[in-house]
Protein backbone atom coordinates (compact mmCIF):
# COMPACT_ATOMS: atom_id res chain seq x y z
CA UNK A 1 0.00 0.00 0.00
CA UNK A 2 3.06 2.82 0.37
CA UNK A 3 2.92 4.66 3.43
CA UNK A 4 0.64 7.50 3.65
CA UNK A 5 2.26 11.41 3.55
CA UNK A 6 1.01 13.89 5.91
CA UNK A 7 2.40 17.13 5.34
CA UNK A 8 0.75 19.34 7.95
CA UNK A 9 -1.67 19.74 10.85
CA UNK A 10 -4.56 20.00 8.33
CA UNK A 11 -3.40 17.01 7.01
CA UNK A 12 -3.12 14.81 10.23
CA UNK A 13 -6.96 16.11 11.42
CA UNK A 14 -8.40 15.16 8.12
CA UNK A 15 -7.96 12.14 9.38
CA UNK A 16 -9.73 11.98 12.77
CA UNK A 17 -11.60 8.26 13.56
CA UNK A 18 -10.27 6.89 10.36
CA UNK A 19 -7.45 4.56 9.62
CA UNK A 20 -4.34 5.69 8.83
CA UNK A 21 -2.73 3.13 7.57
CA UNK A 22 -1.13 -0.86 7.92
CA UNK A 23 2.18 -2.01 8.18
CA UNK A 24 4.48 -4.54 6.42
CA UNK A 25 4.77 -7.51 8.63
CA UNK A 26 8.22 -8.04 10.67
CA UNK A 27 9.25 -11.08 11.84
CA UNK A 28 10.86 -11.05 15.54
CA UNK A 29 13.85 -13.57 15.84
CA UNK A 30 15.71 -15.14 18.49
CA UNK A 31 18.83 -12.85 17.89
CA UNK A 32 16.56 -9.70 18.17
CA UNK A 33 15.33 -11.17 21.45
CA UNK A 34 18.78 -11.93 22.73
CA UNK A 35 19.84 -8.33 21.97
CA UNK A 36 16.62 -7.31 23.81
CA UNK A 37 17.81 -9.41 26.84
CA UNK A 38 21.09 -8.28 26.94
CA UNK A 39 20.47 -4.44 26.43
CA UNK A 40 17.41 -4.77 29.64
CA UNK A 41 19.47 -7.48 31.40
CA UNK A 42 16.25 -9.83 31.21
CA UNK A 43 17.50 -12.43 30.40
CA UNK A 44 14.30 -14.75 32.08
CA UNK A 45 14.38 -18.35 30.25
CA UNK A 46 11.05 -18.07 28.31
CA UNK A 47 12.66 -15.76 26.64
CA UNK A 48 16.40 -16.74 26.13
CA UNK A 49 16.64 -20.46 26.03
CA UNK A 50 15.19 -22.37 23.21
CA UNK A 51 15.52 -25.90 24.56
CA UNK A 52 14.26 -25.32 27.83
CA UNK A 53 11.52 -23.50 26.23
CA UNK A 54 10.27 -26.10 23.53
CA UNK A 55 10.01 -28.44 27.04
CA UNK A 56 8.72 -26.56 29.94
CA UNK A 57 6.78 -23.60 28.43
CA UNK A 58 3.30 -23.78 27.17
CA UNK A 59 4.41 -22.34 23.91
CA UNK A 60 6.80 -24.97 23.07
CA UNK A 61 9.41 -21.95 22.13
CA UNK A 62 10.79 -18.79 23.59
CA UNK A 63 8.49 -15.90 22.90
CA UNK A 64 9.74 -12.32 22.45
CA UNK A 65 9.75 -10.06 25.86
CA UNK A 66 6.57 -8.01 26.03
CA UNK A 67 8.12 -4.96 26.00
CA UNK A 68 10.44 -5.96 22.97
CA UNK A 69 7.27 -6.19 20.67
CA UNK A 70 6.16 -2.96 22.76
CA UNK A 71 9.47 -1.49 21.38
CA UNK A 72 8.77 -1.97 17.54
CA UNK A 73 6.05 0.62 17.98
CA UNK A 74 8.75 2.90 16.07
CA UNK A 75 9.00 1.06 13.45
CA UNK A 76 5.57 -0.07 12.77
CA UNK A 77 4.26 3.47 13.15
CA UNK A 78 7.27 4.89 10.19
CA UNK A 79 6.38 1.98 8.49
CA UNK A 80 3.04 3.65 7.98
CA UNK A 81 3.20 7.39 7.90
CA UNK A 82 5.66 9.72 6.15
CA UNK A 83 5.26 12.42 8.19
CA UNK A 84 6.87 15.62 6.68
CA UNK A 85 7.96 19.64 7.54
CA UNK A 86 8.36 18.46 10.60
CA UNK A 87 11.17 20.02 13.34
CA UNK A 88 10.89 17.35 16.28
CA UNK A 89 8.68 14.51 17.16
CA UNK A 90 8.53 13.48 20.29
CA UNK A 91 6.71 10.09 22.50
CA UNK A 92 4.35 11.63 24.31
CA UNK A 93 3.17 8.39 26.44
CA UNK A 94 0.90 5.63 26.04
CA UNK A 95 -2.33 4.73 27.13
CA UNK A 96 -4.42 2.00 28.07
CA UNK A 97 -1.77 -0.61 26.81
CA UNK A 98 -2.58 -4.07 26.63
CA UNK A 99 -0.82 -7.57 26.31
CA UNK A 100 -3.32 -10.03 24.57
CA UNK A 101 -0.77 -12.49 23.46
CA UNK A 102 2.40 -13.29 23.60
CA UNK A 103 5.21 -12.93 20.59
CA UNK A 104 6.95 -16.08 19.65
CA UNK A 105 9.75 -16.57 18.07
CA UNK A 106 9.69 -16.17 14.09
CA UNK A 107 6.23 -14.48 14.33
CA UNK A 108 5.49 -12.15 12.30
CA UNK A 109 3.82 -8.87 13.94
CA UNK A 110 1.82 -5.60 12.07
CA UNK A 111 -0.01 -2.59 13.13
CA UNK A 112 -2.68 -1.34 12.31
CA UNK A 113 -3.05 2.37 13.38
CA UNK A 114 -5.93 4.78 13.12
CA UNK A 115 -6.10 8.38 14.52
CA UNK A 116 -8.03 8.82 17.54
CA UNK A 117 -7.31 11.99 18.86
CA UNK A 118 -5.91 15.70 17.69
CA UNK A 119 -5.54 18.76 19.07
CA UNK A 120 -3.33 22.15 18.59
CA UNK A 121 -1.18 23.06 21.20
CA UNK A 122 0.07 26.75 19.87
CA UNK A 123 1.44 25.14 17.05
CA UNK A 124 2.88 21.62 18.12
CA UNK A 125 0.16 19.03 16.52
CA UNK A 126 -0.69 16.40 19.84
CA UNK A 127 -2.17 13.04 18.07
CA UNK A 128 -2.99 10.36 19.78
CA UNK A 129 -3.35 7.14 17.69
CA UNK A 130 -4.88 3.80 18.26
CA UNK A 131 -2.67 0.63 17.40
CA UNK A 132 -3.40 -2.95 17.18
CA UNK A 133 -0.35 -4.85 16.73
CA UNK A 134 -1.25 -8.29 15.48
CA UNK A 135 0.59 -11.18 14.59
CA UNK A 136 0.21 -13.17 11.26
CA UNK A 137 -2.01 -16.24 11.17
CA UNK A 138 -3.28 -15.70 14.99
CA UNK A 139 -6.69 -14.19 15.95
CA UNK A 140 -6.07 -12.49 18.91
CA UNK A 141 -3.77 -9.25 18.60
CA UNK A 142 -0.56 -9.10 20.36
CA UNK A 143 -1.40 -5.79 22.31
CA UNK A 144 -3.12 -2.97 21.21
CA UNK A 145 -3.09 0.93 22.73
CA UNK A 146 -3.59 4.52 22.44
CA UNK A 147 -0.19 6.16 21.18
CA UNK A 148 0.56 9.74 22.04
CA UNK A 149 2.97 11.89 20.06
CA UNK A 150 4.06 15.03 19.72
CA UNK A 151 4.49 16.70 16.11
CA UNK A 152 6.35 20.12 15.85
CA UNK A 153 5.77 21.17 12.50
CA UNK A 154 8.24 23.78 10.59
Amino acid sequence: MGKRIINNYEEFAALLGKEIGVSEYIQITQGQIDKFADATLDYQWIHTDPERAAKESPFKSTIAHGYLSLSMLTFLWFNVVDVRNVKMIVNYGIEKLRFQQPVKVNDKIRATVSLNHIKNLRGIAKIQVKIIVDIEGENKPAYDALVNFLYHFE
